[in-house]
């Protein structure tokens, strides 16, 4: 191929428990390409890139980069030769400034010193030239989740990167955020970079990519270019069928009040994280919440749930104040919880799917018989889950640091959703799941709504909150910066810009 800069052929990885994760993939790219790697959850596209990185080996297949043979390269010998790739979970010390993250490991000297000046001029410069907008004295502990994106952009680049692998770059950004990603991914494609843009966002993927490659069961399904196809063909791709991300949902009938909140306060290391939050959700309201990453949603929601000692103010469910107690105790009250960190709060990693299926439910009586557990009946219950949530397990003893990070939210939600809570909280449901996976916790959302539940929702996904949401809340430095108690009211552009805080309502809570 022309300029083909990439060509990974007929790779192959089988895990030593005989998991397939990819099977004779081949992939290319060339030389100033925005190329798209797609698939369903545990298609095995991290796989794949973890190959291409150096950190996984394949068990046969043939990388060349640059005409040359890479696949016994180290991670940082790939480094060297201009591979680099930006992680969904940001690795960057908080405590540094941005030039410190950028250079660290590869500071420049002056004798046997820093030289700071050199490090920071370097920074500018990179910043300058693909318009990136960094300040290099900044800490990262004080900027912006869009701001650490391109933070981590400057440290591939900072590194002679000339090949970037950018795994779910837009999964927390606002749309004035994509816009302006997306404009400095353009300038790298001009500079002659070549990207690989892992991304669940068809629409997205529409608009900067130049070709998708689709994975399915660890099997190459397709590679075709953007032109000439629509949203329709990359989601049959996918998943086999056509799916366009639409909520299927009625008018809403609100209920009762189920949760209450005023002047909800708290403080991490001294800093008002909670600023007199105050909201009401009723019975049959999906509320959503939206919010940039690193605006309170996410300590509004743990504080709510009992994850946070400390907070102050009034959680009052039905009535009845659950803050400061147990998370025992609020579960026994009839509230799930689907956590935004997975890994962190959402399972045991070395624990078996069976084991995470029924954490919340241990002391149930119907997975006893005669006061003990009873295995048959645990087993029942968990394959029935496996079953209706699709999750890609061998079975259910397989342990959930095996599976893929879509089945492990799987995992989470299956278990919170089958608890039958009165009041669901769900924070970031479909982070790093597929468009089916998607679409299939989109109807369990709204039938929890349709039975007289309430549901708090916390995305950055705005498709997602203005498709689900009866009503919408929008925090920005820990404050309820607007309020809509009807969701058709406000559009994506708008909730950016009351996200960014360049917008700002006066909200009491009898408005809502």
């Amino acid at each position: 191929m022309e300029n083909e800069v990439l060509r990974m052929t007929d790779v192959t990885k089988i895990y030593p428990n005989g998991v397939i994760a990819n099977k004779d993939v081949s992939f290319s790219l060339k030389k100033g390409e925005i190329h798209a790697l797609m698939g369903e959850n545990g298609a095995g596209k991290t796989t794949l890139m973890k190959i291409l990185f150096g950190i996984e080996e394949c068990n046969s297949g043939e990388i060349l980069y640059d005409g040359r043979n890479i696949g016994k390269k180290t991670p940082e010998e790939r480094i060297k030769l201009g591979i680099g790739m930006v992680h969904q979970h940001f690795t960057l010390v908080d405590s540094l400034r941005v030039y410190e993250n950028v250079v660290l490991g590869m500071e420049p000297k002056k004798g046997l010193f820093i030289d700071k000046k050199a490090a920071i001029d370097m920074v500018g410069e990179l910043s300058e030239t693909y318009n990136l907008n960094v300040d290099p004295h900044a800490r990262i502990s004080d900027i912006s989740v869009g701001l650490r994106q391109k933070v981590e952009i400057l440290k591939v680049l900072a590194r002679g990167a000339m090949l970037l692998i950018l795994d779910e770059p837009t999964a927390v950004l606002t749309p004035q955020e994509t816009k302006e990603l997306f404009q400095q991914l353009l300038l790298l494609k001009e500079s002659g970079r070549s990207i690989i843009f892992i991304s669940h966002k068809i629409r997205e993927v529409m608009e900067i990519c130049d070709r998708i490659t689709v994975l399915r069961d660890g099997k190459l399904i397709q590679s075709m270019k953007v032109v000439g196809i629509n949203q329709e063909d990359v989601s049959r791709s996918m998943v086999g069928r056509s799916i366009i991300l639409k909520a299927d949902k009625g008018a809403p009938d609100f209920g009762e009040k189920v949760l209450s909140v005023r002047d909800l306060t708290y403080s991490s290391s001294s800093k008002k994280v909670l600023k007199n939050i105050s909201f009401d959700l009723h019975k049959g309201q999906i509320l959503g919440v939206a919010a940039v990453e690193g605006n309170g949603q996410n300590e509004l929601a743990e504080s709510i749930f009992g994850l946070r000692e400390g907070a102050h103010g009034e959680v009052l469910l039905e009535g009845e104040n659950i803050l400061g107690k147990s998370i025992k105790d609020i579960r026994a009250n009839s509230v799930s919880y689907i956590p935004e960190d997975r890994l962190a709060f959402g399972i045991a990693k070395e624990a078996a799917a069976w084991e995470n299926l029924i954490s919340d439910r241990i002391d149930s009586p119907g997975l006893k018989s005669k006061g003990f557990l009873s295995p048959s009946k645990i087993r029942h219950t968990c394959k029935e889950l496996i079953k209706d949530f699709d999750i890609r397990c061998k079975n259910e003893k397989q342990s959930a640091e095996m599976l893929s990070g879509g089945n492990i939210q799987k995992i989470v939600v299956a278990r919170e959703f089958s608890s039958n809570p009165n009041l669901l909280l769900a924070n970031q449901p479909t982070r790093g799941v597929d468009v089916g996976s998607n679409e299939f916790v989109w109807q369990k959302i709204i039938e929890k709504r349709d039975e007289g539940k309430g549901v708090l929702l916390i995305s950055a996904d705005l498709n997602e909150i203005l498709e689900l949401s009866d009503s919408i809340m929008v925090m920005c430095n820990g404050e309820v910066a607007a309020f809509f108690q009807d969701s058709a009211s406000v559009t994506e552009e708008e909730l950016g810009l009351y996200m960014l805080g360049i917008k700002k309502q006066k909200v009491t809570v009898h408005e809502q």
